[in-house]
């Protein structure tokens, strides 16, 4: 690849997150090629942004000059690594904004090794929201020569890209906030619930707490989806849940527990069992609310104290 020619990117997985970070790609004027495993979303796309759609991994690596991923699940991403690997020119880049666990991802770039075929870990955060306005943080783990040559590509997708070190290194920053993301998620929901109980005027409140020293992203985002008892997919239930057991495993290789992580592991198993699952994350503002049920406290006038029996 040349230092002036422009990369020619393909994209694949195209789900919430992936189609909107591949429309991102194709403002930049890089993106050529898109697949995904049900083909009828990567048919629409490519009619959308006029590009090719694919009809394997295999075929959308053979005319580009990197590859981005998007996947659900470890064995996913392993999946499309195996399709892409014959086909990659060596000197290509595969750029994997999934996430997935640190030993997956040095799999996948032992897989690509033998290719002359660079890898880098760079899972996302931001929601749906970071991914449609390019504005996802993006935590890098690969070689320095390999992220540098990814930053077009990773600038056109995010607005805070770092560099934590060698592969696997993205996959650990990742989970440190995927751990952060379950304790507000928590903490969130069971305030909104409280302050439901109370009887105080919901919108009125996210629009204050948000300004304040307790507000963060999820807070300003999904507290609105609490108000309204309405939790459409921004981050669902089952893939934090897959992500939180990664860290779970990850902790217990120094023999270590975390409370918060085994809480929200506990709370999406029966949102899961419920049939919420695929609800964001933020319905765990279902069970947090049925504590106050429970008691009938929100039968009480506002600021009336629980009484218990």
């Amino acid at each position: 690849m040349s230092g002036t020619k422009k990369m020619r990117a393909g994209f694949v997985g195209l789900g919430a997150m992936g189609s909107n970070m591949a429309r991102n790609l194709h403002r930049a004027g890089l993106l050529t090629a898109v697949w995904n495993r049900s083909a009828p979303k990567a048919q629409a796309l490519a009619a959308e942004l006029a590009i090719t759609a694919c009809a394997s991994p295999a075929q959308l690596a053979a005319s580009v000059d990197a590859v981005v991923s998007c996947v659900s699940a470890d064995q996913d991403l392993l999946e499309v690594t195996r399709g892409v690997a014959a086909e990659l020119k060596s000197g290509s880049l595969m750029i994997d904004c999934s996430t997935v666990s640190t030993e997956t991802a040095r799999q996948a770039a032992e897989l690509l090794e033998p290719r002359g075929v660079d890898f880098l870990d760079c899972p996302v955060s931001g929601g749906v929201e970071g991914a449609r306005d390019g504005t996802l943080a993006i935590m890098a783990g690969g070689s320095d020569a390999a992220f540098t040559r990814a930053m077009p590509i990773l600038s056109a997708l995010g607005r805070t890209i770092t560099h934590f070190g060698p592969v696997g290194s993205g996959q650990a920053a990742k989970a440190t906030n995927q751990i952060m993301c379950a304790g507000i998620v928590e903490a969130i929901s069971e305030a909104m619930a409280f302050a439901r109980a109370q009887g105080l005027p919901l919108d009125k409140l996210i629009d204050t707490l948000g300004k304040g020293a307790g507000s963060s992203w999820y807070f300003v985002h999904r507290a609105p989806n609490m108000a309204r008892g309405a939790f459409p997919a921004g981050f669902r239930v089952r893939l934090h849940a897959k992500d939180l057991k990664i860290c779970h495993d990850m902790a217990a290789r120094f023999g270590v527990a975390l409370p918060v992580v085994e809480r929200m592991l506990a709370e999406y198993a029966e949102l899961t069992a419920r049939g919420y699952g695929d609800e964001d994350v933020s319905a765990t503002f279902r069970l947090k609310a049925e504590l106050f049920e429970r008691t009938n406290i929100m039968s009480a006038p506002p600021g009336t104290p629980r009484r218990d029996a």
